[in-house]
């Protein structure tokens, strides 16, 4: 997809990030056999592969270790409260905002 590349590098990252959060809040539906459409498991999963593959050839081009891209920008991310959330607990991440980001932490 062509809009990925059009996302500054913090965009992207950010992007990442929050795919990844979705991803891990979807298999936990599913596990509880609460998710109504499996389809997104897989579309998402492509999603977040799509997003690594830019922001990996961006790496390259600009001559950085593999997932130093996406590390850099984490710390902004998780100061950032989610787009759309309408409650405070939503907006403060929910109650698996926290498992989430140590299960996708990379350290």
């Amino acid at each position: 997809m062509s809009a990925f590349k059009d996302l500054s590098d913090q965009q992207l990252a950010h992007q990442v990030l929050e795919s990844e959060r979705s991803l891990v809040g979807l298999k936990f539906q599913h596990s509880l056999s609460t998710l109504q459409n499996t389809s997104k498991l897989g579309k998402l999963k492509k999603d977040i592969a799509r997003l690594k593959t830019e922001a990996r050839k961006r790496e390259v081009a600009q001559g950085l270790l593999k997932d130093t891209l996406v590390q850099s920008h984490a710390k902004s991310f998780a100061k950032a409260a989610p787009a759309g959330k309408a409650t405070t607990e939503e907006a403060a991440g929910g109650f698996l905002s926290g498992i989430v980001d140590k299960l996708t932490a990379k350290e």
